[in-house]
């Protein structure tokens, strides 16, 4: 049985979960009408449905341990970049925040001593490590480009390719 804390908590990072597949989904709908960045696009929308399956998967948990997660009401996304560059770095920005509220969530599973719930986080925290990975990777080779149309083409070609250390 979960605690009313660990459940509230686990609700807020329902919440937060529910935010990045809207944030992502956000940034997939501006990249769509961006000229000639169509894997760009595909990665948006991609990790906005690998998002929500995090969501979900929360979810599932928090009531099969007998508490009741809630459905969020989620906040405007930002809706344009003024660059791809700047959409990856909000994108790597999103992701620490995500990393710190899996890791307060850890810290609330150790002081309340719910193993169950430190071992189901688990999975959390290595995919906060790849997702951050990813990013920074990612971020890493816009810098490279700059403002490089053909370097921006080949981004674009190797993205959905792209594989970081650790990564599945």
């Amino acid at each position: 049985m979960l605690s009313k804390k660990m459940q509230a908590a686990l609700n807020e990072q329902i919440k937060i979960e529910a935010q990045s597949s809207q944030v992502y989904l956000a940034m997939a709908s501006w990249a769509e009408i961006q000229p000639g960045i169509d894997n760009v696009t595909a990665f948006f929308y991609l990790h906005s449905d690998e998002e929500r399956m995090h969501m979900l998967k929360l979810i599932h948990f928090v009531n099969d341990r007998g508490g009741f997660a809630t459905v969020p009401a989620l906040e405007q996304p930002a809706l344009t970049y003024p660059s791809i560059s700047h959409a990856f770095k909000a994108l790597l920005e999103h992701e620490l925040h995500v990393s710190a509220s899996i890791n307060n969530l850890v810290d609330i599973a150790l002081q309340e001593k719910d193993y169950a719930t430190h071992n189901f986080l688990q999975w959390y925290v290595a995919e906060q490590v790849e997702e951050e990975a990813l990013a920074r990777t990612l971020n890493d080779k816009l810098e490279l480009i700059g403002d490089d149309k053909s370097g921006l083409y080949l981004f674009d070609k190797d993205i959905l390719t792209v594989n970081v250390e650790g990564a599945e």
